[in-house]
C-alpha cells in the first residue's frame, strides 16, 4: 500500500487540535480521514472545517476499512483499552504520552500492538527537536565521552485556569504534579540517553497554586549503567524548558524559546575538552509533526520508528517509580 497513511484522530481537545493543524503540512505522509470526539459541538465544528466524519465512539472508527492507524489523544486512563481495541482491529497506534503509567501497562500495550505485526508510536516529540536530536547523536557517537549526568526541567502554567474537574488535574490521570504532563518527556530522554533506571527518589509539593496533585516535583534518578539525572516539572510557573547532558569530553545545554505548541527555536550552549563555550541559536521546527511523520514512514516500511518498544517500557517503569516515590518520599528501586 502506498500514499499517505490514513488515520483516525481520536480526541479533539487542545492537543488533538494542535495535531490536526500541524498535519496539514504533511499531506504526502499522513491524512486524517476520520475523527472521534464525544463533545457534539466540537465534533460538528471539526467535521465542517475539515470535511471528515466525526463520531462519538472509537468503535465506528476502528470498523472503518479506510482507517489504517489511530492517533490517540485521550485521557491517560483510556489508553490501555483503546490501544488493545485498535490493535485487535488491525490498526497501527500512535498514543500520546504516556503510553502507560506502569511497567505492566506498557508491556501489555507493546505486546498487543507488536504481536499483531503493527507499529506502536508515542508522543515524545522532544526527540525530534533538532538540537535534542543532535544531543542524542553526539551521545551515541561518543563525542561527549562517558555520559555522567542529565539535568532537565520542563514547566508551564497553562493548567492554572483549568476547571478543577478536568482530567489533566485528576489523581488517576495526572498524579505527581507535572510529571505526566511535562516531566514524562524528560524521563523519556533520560532513558534514551542513560539507559534503564535503577532507582529514583522524588519530592512533590504544592507551593504556588491549588492544583490537587501538587504543582512542583523533582526527581533524582540513578541508572543501571551508572550516571544520574535530575528532572523537575512545575505547573505553576512561566514556561521554561531546558535539557543538559554532561559527559567526560563535553556537554550540551538546550533551552527552548517557546512551548512546543508554538515553537520558536532554541538556544544551544556547548563545550568540549579544550574548547571555549559556544552559544548558537537554532531556527524553529515542528517536532510534533515530525514525530507523527516518522510513525507514518515506519508503517510504510521506509524507516524504523526510533522510539523502541523497550524504551517505552523502561520509561513507563520509571514513571511508575516516580509516582510511587512522590507519594512516600522514599527511594524506589526499579
Amino acid at each position: 500500500m502506498s500514499g499517505p497513511v490514513r488515520v483516525a484522530l481520536v480526541g479533539l481537545g487542545w492537543w488533538g487540535q494542535k495535531i490536526a493543524a500541524v498535519l496539514k503540512a504533511a499531506p504526502e505522509d499522513v491524512t486524517i480521514v476520520r475523527a472521534v470526539e464525544p463533545n457534539g459541538e466540537i465534533a460538528r465544528s471539526f467535521a465542517d472545517a475539515n470535511g471528515v466524519p466525526v463520531t462519538a465512539d472509537l468503535e465506528t472508527a476502528l470498523a472503518d476499512p479506510d482507517v489504517e492507524a489511530v492517533l490517540l489523544v485521550t485521557p491517560h486512563k483510556l489508553h490501555a483499552r483503546q490501544i488493545e481495541a485498535a490493535a485487535g482491529a488491525g490498526k497501527h497506534v500512535f498514543c500520546e504520552k504516556p503510553v502507560a503509567m506502569t511497567r505492566a501497562g506498557a508491556e501489555a500495550a507493546v505486546k498487543a500492538v507488536t504481536s499483531a505485526g503493527l507499529i506502536l508510536a508515542t508522543g515524545h516529540e522532544r526527540r525530534y527537536e533538532p538540537p535534542i536530536a543532535e544531543m542524542i547523536a553526539a551521545a551515541d557517537s561518543g563525542a561527549l565521552g562517558r555520559l555522567m549526568q542529565f539535568d532537565a526541567t520542563f514547566s508551564h502554567d497553562k493548567f492554572l485556569s483549568l476547571d478543577p474537574t478536568n482530567w489533566r488535574l485528576g489523581a488517576e490521570d495526572a498524579p505527581a504534579a507535572g510529571m505526566t504532563a511535562t516531566g514524562i518527556h524528560l524521563l523519556d530522554l533520560a532513558v534514551r540517553l542513560m539507559g534503564p533506571a535503577k532507582s529514583v527518589v522524588s519530592a512533590c509539593e504544592t507551593l504556588a497554586s491549588n492544583l490537587p496533585q501538587g504543582d512542583t516535583i523533582a526527581s533524582f534518578v540513578c541508572f543501571e549503567g551508572g550516571g544520574t539525572a535530575t528532572i523537575s516539572a512545575n505547573l505553576a510557573m512561566p514556561f521554561v524548558s531546558r535539557a543538559s547532558l554532561f559527559g567526560s569530553a563535553g556537554w550540551v545545554d538546550v533551552r527552548d524559546k517557546a512551548h512546543v505548541e508554538a515553537p520558536d527555536g532554541w538556544i544551544v550552549t556547548r563545550a568540549s575538552t579544550g574548547s571555549k563555550i559556544s552559544v548558537e541559536e537554532v531556527a524553529p521546527a515542528e517536532p510534533v509533526r515530525d514525530n507523527i511523520v516518522a510513525f507514518a514512514r515506519a508503517i510504510r516500511g521506509e524507516a524504523a520508528y526510533p522510539i523502541t518498544p523497550t524504551e517505552m517500557i523502561h520509561t513507563a517503569a520509571l514513571l511508575e517509580a516516580v509516582i510511587e516515590s512522590s507519594r512516600t518520599g522514599e527511594r524506589v528501586m526499579l
